[in-house]
């Protein structure tokens, strides 16, 4: 299968329109290069809030509800270029309501060419969604077993906590999406190291799409700096670094990838190393406690 990561630049939009032609033209464009599954970021839906025009977006609060007004919408177009281009994609995430929250969560919805196959909602909140926009947490992981190969979402923070995609790949995970939005090139390295080691201590592949560029009409996505990717374990099968490919830091397209889910079972079963199989020793070796120890 081919994969496209989104390097995604947020818009001022006049109207509907214009999102849903932004929409369609980079899953066109994604389409026409043969990509089968396309990646968003999170909170690449913030740009809806500019519907309701410059106040309501600089609003945090008044975004989020402005976002949620158009769910409906959005869910309508993407299904219709799922269907349209026999793809599976990855929406960007933006706020929505569950039934077990009294606040938005946020949450990324994965289409595929019959429909809605699912979402997952963040797990674990950065210190600006808990302190500053009172984002709820989600409660619970899935993977989606698809004909593209069994997927796991780890949404941006979630993607800096190992037994979260842990728990995705002993659940069958081959494949990690890591949708993100960082401000700063430390946040997004955060990430970009985080889901390098997911790759590399699940011998799996995962998938990092950010937001890039200024917003600064919205302050919840104000400032965006990252780099699509598309990572794997640097060993057999794979680059030599674990990078399969790469778009230049702040530059707004697609990268692309052939991933073959034969290559990532044949990491898992030769590999140089084989981290994905000796992850259990890691409780064995901690079956004593740690020991301190002080010089004299």
């Amino acid at each position: 299968m081919k994969i496209a990561a989104a390097a995604y630049p947020l818009d001022f939009l006049p109207n509907w329109d214009a999102y849903a032609a932004k929409i369609t033209a980079w899953v066109t464009q994604a389409a026409e290069q043969g990509a089968d599954l396309l990646v968003f970021p999170e909170y690449g839906a913030m740009e809806l809030s500019s519907l309701g025009g410059a106040t309501v977006a600089a609003d945090l609060e008044a975004a989020l509800h402005e976002v949620m007004r158009h769910a409906r919408a959005v869910t309508a177009l993407h299904c219709d270029l799922a269907a349209r281009f026999g793809l599976h994609i990855l929406g960007a995430s933006g706020p929505a309501m569950a039934e077990y929250a009294p606040r938005p969560v946020n949450r990324a919805v994965l289409y595929g060419p019959s429909g809605v196959i699912g979402h997952q909602d963040k797990q674990i909140m950065t210190r600006f969604e808990r302190e500053d926009w009172d984002i709820a947490p989600g409660q619970g992981l899935q993977v989606f077993d698809t004909p593209l190969g069994c997927l796991g979402i780890v949404i941006c923070y979630d993607s800096e906590f190992p037994l979260l995609a842990r728990a995705l790949v002993e659940a069958g995970a081959e494949i990690l999406l890591a949708p993100s939005c960082t401000e700063t090139l430390a946040g997004y390295t955060r990430v970009k190291v985080g889901a390098m080691a997911r790759a590399l201590e699940n011998q799996c592949v995962s998938v990092h799409a950010p937001t890039v560029g200024a917003a600064d009409w919205c302050p919840a996505v104000d400032m965006n700096t990252g780099a699509a990717a598309i990572y794997g374990p640097p060993d057999l099968g794979f680059p030599e670094d674990g990078i399969l490919a790469q778009t230049a830091l702040n530059a707004p397209g697609w990268a692309y990838a052939d991933v073959s889910l034969e290559t990532i079972a044949r990491v898992r079963r030769e590999g140089a190393v084989l981290n994905h199989a000796h992850w259990a020793e890691q409780e064995m070796r901690l079956s004593r406690p740690v020991r301190k120890v002080t010089p004299a």
